[in-house]
Parts: C-alpha cells; structure tokens; sequence
C-alpha cells in the first residue's frame, strides 16, 4: 500500500476503535467484540451489494455489441417505466451470486439499518409475509434481524453470525456506534483529497483484523485463543510460500494464516507476473475449531476476504473429531494453545496419527505435531509454534518422538523466537518447519536442492522491538531477514552460516546433541565487533576509567552531605 493509503487505513482505526471502545464500560471485551464484528460484517456485505449494484446499473445502461446485461432504453414508453425496470432488475439475486457477492436483503442492508435505528421503539418498520405489522422492538433487535435476513438468504452463512441482543445493549450506545460506521466511506474512500484504489473488502477486511488484535489485547489471556499476533503469522506464511494447493490449520483461532496466504498471494502477484485473483483459484483452506464463538469469527473474517472455506460442519475437538479425515494438505500452519494438559482420551490410545510415538497424556505439543503431519501431502510441508520445551524435553516420549523425526528426516528447520511476542502468554516460543520431501521441490517456478540430513537453525531472539511496554514485535525487516536466510538455505542460493544467527547442521551433529534441536546449541555466540584495540590495553583503560568513576562517585557524595548538613537536613553523625 502507498503511504496514503497506510496513513488513511492508521487513522480510521483509530477511529473506529474509539468509538468501539466506549462499550467497554457497559460490556465485558470478550463479549464486545461480538457487537462490534457483527457490525464490521453487516457494514461489509452492505458495501460489497452496493458496489455490485453500481457496477449492474452501469451494464444495464451501457449499449455495447458484448454487453449481454443491456437493458435499452427503447423498450419503455416512460422514463419512470425504465427507471422502475432498472430498479426491479437490481433485485434479481443471481446477478449477486455470479459475481461472489452476498445477497442482502432489504431489511439487512446498511441504509435501512441506519434509517431505522433512529426511530422510537414500537414504531411500525415493515409488514411481513403475511401482511403483519413488523414494529422496532430495540436497535440491537433490528441488528439481529438483520443477520438473520443474510442468513436465510446465503446458505453458506449460515449459523456463524452471532446475534447481540442476548447482550443487552442500550440502544443509544449502539446506535452511536452505527452512525459512525455510517460517518465513514469505506467504499471508494478518499483521503487528503486523493481518491484511494482500496475497495470496500480491502478496508473493512484490514478493519476486522485490527480489531481482532484490539479485543485480543484486552482479553489478555483470552484473546490468544483466538488471535496469533500478525507478524509471526506473516513471518511463517513467508517461509512457507502457500502460492497454491491446500492450506489447513487444525487450531485456526479466527483464520489469520489463511488471512495471511491470501495476502501472500496478492503482495507477491508482480513477481511472478500473475493475476492474483486467477491465482487465488488454486488455493482452498481447511481449518477446525472447537470454540464456537471463534468457530463464528473466522467464518465471518473469510466471508469479508471473500475467501471460500471449509471450516467443516461445525465446531470440533480436532483430536477426538476431525473434520477433515481424508485431507492430506500441501500446507499446514498452526499456533495450538501451548503445553496443554487436559486433551487425552483412552479413545486415543491406538491413533493411527502417533506414527512417531504415543504422546505424553499430560502435554498436546507432540499430539499437534504428529495430527498436522498425517495430515500432510506427500510433498507438503507445515509449520507449527510450539512452546521452547519441545525443542528439548525428554520426559513421558518427547525425546523419542522427537528422535524418529530427526531420523526420518521431516524436520527442516527451527526457529527460536524473542519473548514477549504473544498477548496470551510469556512461555518462550519456536517455530518447527517440517516437510515429507527434502530430496527436492519446486515452489513459485523455483527449485530447491537437495536437503536430506541437514537441517536449518535460527536464533531469532535478538530481533524485534518493543511495541510497547510488554510486547515485542517484528519489523519488516526482520520477517525479511529470516525468510529470506531459510529460502537461500533451501535453494543453495548464496547462504552462509552467521555467527549468534543462523547454522546448518548435519544429521551427525544433531546426534551428538542427543537430538536436542535448540538453535542456541548450534549457531553459537554472535561475533563481537573488532575495534582493533586489543584486549590488555582494552581492559586496562576500563578499569582505570570504573576507578574515576568511583572517585568521582565519592567526591559528589560528600559533596551532597555537606549541603544538606547546612540546610538542616542530614544529620552528620548518622
């Protein structure tokens, strides 16, 4: 995006999330940001039909010899005839559906929405099928009505939008909140007074991802149930290169790295000299849930990236009721909750999916790894975050299970990471880079060489910043570095061990590590800068400078006692 756009997309969040956050005081977040997400989405599919519409009323008037929408002129006697027969044809649904655009009916679209909202309740709003009057009963109803209209019309919505009368909302919060969503132009927006080429998906998407972050730091522990911080996401979609195949993610909170793949796609169209959208028609996503709620919030993010999806047919436990048996993925990314404790069943005990060993019944971490990889294509690869200890523990059949993934060659790479990166948690984290076929490979029309019995380390502790006070992040460049030292390594592309960084190690130095895969253990110290003054004389200056700076210390103490003595306020003999 230009820096237009960037700074445009800055303020508007801000914006919003002002006005969102002024629910807090009347709701709990995790409840929220149920409110304010189904608004994002009723505000979305809105814009999205009525650019549609404009674009339709365009064809109707356009008389061109390929224009097979022309509505002529000439079939009407009036103008009000042909204006009423524009208005009838934008009614017609299959103009929506062609084009992957939701129906919204009438009484769900945004200006309806808007325009009632204001009303006094008991106000007579519409009549139903049956010729009833329809009256206002609150403003959060009129939303819910709303969500269930779009429901009953697109099959592929229904039962994941959450409804928000069960939260009580004061009418006049919710309508503020209404008429700021209304105040803002998310369809060709303009900025500064230059017109921006973001289209309503572009922004409300952006939008729903911001706030998912927002809730997620204020939920706390909560919020990383649901919400995998941006820059890991991106950082692991980069290494990956998800360009086309299938893409699953057994733990997807609300579907960042699917999010994240179909950005991949658009940033990286211009080098390879392709279509996004054509591209986009190779890629299919699969993910499971168990939450409900979260369940809901990742089928809302795809609807407004406009991605297709098979989540399954409803909420599930992915160790006791995986909904995608057969799928054998050329992609699986996840971030499982860490070290979790309370996942086995005795149901569990003979899984065809423990082909590296049972996993400990008190810890999921190697139930998740060894999940993703039956779920792996033949010459797929995944990435998984898993707590440090992974990288080492040997109790309960870690340490064998982790073996047999370094014998049988799986594992690619590892990457440890700084701390303070998540919401939910201060365990220090890593990422494993596994794939079925390190013999070779071909990824965006490049090949990769030969990678049996090598295997990559990472130590990226050292890199990020501090967002704030208690989270750290990754700058681009950071992402880039990593991305780019792993995708060298693959391709015999220039790469070099770096000292404290990066180390590609052989199967035999695995083994004399006891099959601990912590990349501290492989890449050694970062090397220190030389400023060609040696050592002795290094030392010699330093300590001579530290015994100045005692003295110094001393003088100014005595200094501090005498002037407090005479103002009365040290005794001296103290």
């Amino acid at each position: 995006m230009s820096n237009t756009e960037q700074q445009f997309l800055k303020e508007l969040d801000d914006k919003l999330w002002k006005a969102a956050d002024k629910l807090r005081s009347n709701l709990d977040a995790a409840n929220y940001k149920h409110v304010v997400l189904g608004l994002i989405f009723l505000k979305y599919v809105s814009d999205a039909f009525e650019e549609r519409q404009e674009a339709l009323l365009e064809l109707f008037k356009s008389d061109s010899d390929d224009n097979i929408y022309y509505l002529p002129r000439d079939d009407y006697d009036r103008e009000e005839d042909y204006q009423q027969a524009l208005q009838d044809e934008l009614e017609v649904l299959d103009y929506y559906r062609e084009a992957n655009v939701f129906w919204v009916p009438k009484a769900a679209r945004w200006n309806t929405l808007k325009e009632k909202a204001v009303l006094p309740v008991g106000t007579v709003l519409w009549q139903d099928d049956a010729g009833n009057d329809v009256k206002l009963r609150s403003v959060s109803w009129l939303v819910d009505n709303a969500l269930e209209e779009i429901e009953k019309s697109n099959a592929r919505l229904k039962g994941i939008l959450n409804r928000i009368s069960q939260y009580q909302l004061e009418n006049d919060k919710l309508l503020g909140l209404i008429n700021t969503f209304s105040d803002t132009s998310f369809t060709k927006p303009v900025y500064d007074g230059e017109r921006l080429s973001l289209h309503s998906k572009d922004v409300l998407g952006h939008v729903y991802e911001y706030f998912l972050g927002q809730f997620a730091l204020a939920e706390g522990k909560q919020g990383g149930q649901y919400y995998t911080p941006k820059s890991i996401v991106t950082l692991i979609v980069e290494m990956l290169e998800p360009y086309s195949g299938r893409v699953y993610d057994p733990a997807m909170g609300s579907g960042g790295f699917f999010v994240s793949s179909d950005k991949f796609i658009e940033e990286h169209a211009n080098e390879q000299h392709y279509d996004p959208a054509e591209q986009k028609k190779h890629i299919s996503v699969y993910g499971q849930e168990s939450n409900p709620t979260t369940w809901k919030l990742a089928a809302m993010n795809m609807a407004i990236r406009g991605i297709d999806f098979n989540f399954g047919k409803k909420n599930a436990d992915t160790f006791l009721d995986d909904q995608h048996p057969d799928l054998r993925a050329d992609f699986v990314m996840a971030n499982p909750p860490f070290n979790t404790k309370d996942w086995w069943s005795e149901s569990l005990a003979e899984d065809a999916r423990w082909k590296y060993g049972t996993p400990p019944k008190g810890n999921a971490n190697f139930a998740w790894m060894q999940h993703m990889l039956h779920h792996l294509a033949p010459t797929g690869s995944m990435a998984l975050l898993l707590a440090n200890g992974s990288m080492s523990s040997n109790t309960n059949n870690e340490g064998e299970i982790r073996k047999r993934l370094v014998e049988e060659d799986l594992v690619e790479c590892m990457v440890a990471l700084p701390g303070q990166l998540f919401t939910n948690t201060q365990i220090p984290a890593c990422i494993w880079f596994l794939t079925r076929d390190k013999a070779n490979g071909v990824v965006r029309n490049v090949t990769k060489r030969d990678r049996r019995q090598e295997f990559l380390f990472i130590d990226a502790r050292n890199l990020g910043y501090m967002r704030d006070r208690v989270l750290r992040d990754f700058t681009n460049a950071d992402i880039a570095r990593i991305a780019d030292t792993f995708h060298a390594w693959q391709r015999g592309e220039a790469y070099e061990d770096i000292a404290g960084f990066c180390r590609s190690a052989s199967l035999d130095e695995v083994r004399k590590h006891d099959f601990v895969l912590t990349p501290g253990r492989y890449v050694g110290a970062r090397e220190q800068e030389d400023d060609g003054e040696p050592f002795a004389e290094k030392m010699a200056r330093l300590t001579r400078q530290l015994r100045e700076q005692f003295a110094e210390n001393e003088r100014l103490e005595v200094k501090i006692k005498r002037n407090l003595t005479g103002l009365g306020l040290w005794d001296s003999r103290l």
